[in-house]
């Protein structure tokens, strides 16, 4: 077990020049490899770097490079047009749309008696660490995972074996998983690189993909205060270590302390990256306990036209909405439909105020009894983009027509919290 780089640091400001130059010194390390799979997020992971190191590694390997599977987890396959967008000039016909429902393998459970006890008995079941057949059939000599350690609200921060176990693996370890944090507490669990979730995935890393050559490389990435994003670490090993060391530099970059609980927050999703509540709700869960209560969130998100990215989640939104955990429990006890969709529900949990703030979507592909429907306020994009013009305010406090409102450009970069909601271990 191995930590092949670690640069890293509050000011640090990595350019292209040092992370080709890093990571090609963490590659020589590992030796010749004949049969290389690349693992790298999605472009709703545009902002990690992650594109621009998987075609480092590419240009590395050369056609040592059988494959590149984005992380999709759920997701929606990645277009040509997203592909280019964040991959560049690597050839279309290496990328596998990874299917979670029908090309994953089950490679064993992490025992009933474990996930009970990590979830301090909300939850009764084993877990089963599934992934993509393509990891565990494809031969592959090194699994080269990319992404970014940030916050999180399933797992409390974003990556390392996550990316392996969620973001290539099957429906029940997706829906337990997910499910698993929701019910424990999204508040408990964000910024905490310890958590019940992630100790059931380290669990099933050691009983099952120890024999796999996976080698992580992960990046942390914060706001400068100039404006534009910094790489502020790199991070690359085989185990657990690295992504520790991420994590410790993450929460000194990415989390905010406010000094008052905030009233009106504002926040924009770039269209780019968000086109649904499933993703776009980060706008809740990275704010919420920044939020004073009967605050108001209002979310900015001209490119959001769906809820679920799956058809049949987006469904199951819309039939059962955003009500709370105490009626989301329900339902799951009531439905069989909703209580097989563990990860849906999860996310109705995790994107509902618990009736303790206001929630307030402006979309620009969803109508207003629509919005409404599934339990949020609405209001009309174009006069809110008109009041609030994203593009001419700075992050955090701002006066607009005389209110004063917190505005973040984009939630999936932080994580904000006022020392009131935050408990023991922050």
């Amino acid at each position: 077990m191995s930590v092949y780089c670690a640069q890293g640091g509050p000011e640090v400001d990595l350019g292209s020049e040092q992370l080709q130059a890093l990571l090609v010194g963490a590659l020589e390390k590992l030796g010749s490899r004949q049969r290389v799979l690349l693992v790298p997020p999605d472009q709703t992971r545009a902002h990690s770097r992650a594109g621009e190191l998987t075609r480092i590694a590419w240009q590395y390997y050369g056609r040592g490079v059988d494959a590149v599977m984005p992380a999709l987890g759920t997701h929606t396959p990645m277009s040509a047009q997203q592909i280019q967008h964040m991959y560049g000039d690597m050839p279309l016909e290496l990328f596998r749309a990874h299917d979670w429902r029908r090309d994953i393998e089950t490679l064993g459970e992490v025992p009933r008696e474990y996930v009970l006890e990590q979830s301090e008995g909300r939850v009764d079941y084993a877990w089963p660490a599934q992934v993509n057949q393509l990891l565990s059939r494809g031969g592959h000599d090194l699994i080269l995972s990319i992404g970014q350690v940030v916050p999180h609200e399933v797992i409390g921060m974003a990556n390392y074996n996550k990316n392996i176990l969620v973001g290539t693996g099957g429906r029940e370890g997706i829906n337990r998983s997910h499910y698993l944090g929701a019910v424990y507490g999204m508040e408990r669990i964000m910024g905490r690189a310890v958590n019940p979730v992630r100790n059931v995935l380290n669990h099933a890393s050691d009983l099952f993909l120890s024999h796999m050559p996976i080698v992580y490389v992960l990046t942390v990435v914060s706001r400068r205060a100039s404006g534009g994003l910094a790489v502020r670490g790199l991070y690359i090993g085989d185990d657990v270590e690295c992504f520790h060391l991420a994590a410790e530099l993450s929460l000194k970059v990415n989390f905010e302390l406010v000094a008052e609980p905030i009233r009106k927050a504002v926040v924009y999703l770039d269209p780019e990256e968000f086109h649904s509540t499933w993703l776009g709700n980060k706008a809740v869960y990275r704010t919420r306990m920044a939020l004073a209560d009967d605050a108001e969130l209002i979310i900015l998100a001209p490119g959001v036209r769906e809820f679920g990215e799956d058809k049949s989640i987006d469904a199951l939104i819309r039939k059962y909405g955003y009500r709370g955990t105490p009626a989301t429990l329900q339902a799951v006890a009531q439905h069989p439909e909703l209580a097989a969709d563990l990860s849906a529900a999860a996310h109705l949990i995790h994107g509902s105020s618990e009736g303790r703030f206001r929630i307030t979507w402006c979309p620009g592909g969803l109508s207003r009894a629509e919005v409404e429907g599934v339990g949020f306020a609405y209001a009309d994009l174009k006069q809110m983009l008109e009041l609030y013009q994203p593009e001419q305010r700075s992050a955090g406090h701002n006066r607009v027509a005389g209110e004063d409102i917190f505005f973040i450009a984009n939630p999936g970069l932080g994580l904000w919290a006022h020392r009131s909601r935050l408990g023991e271990g922050n």
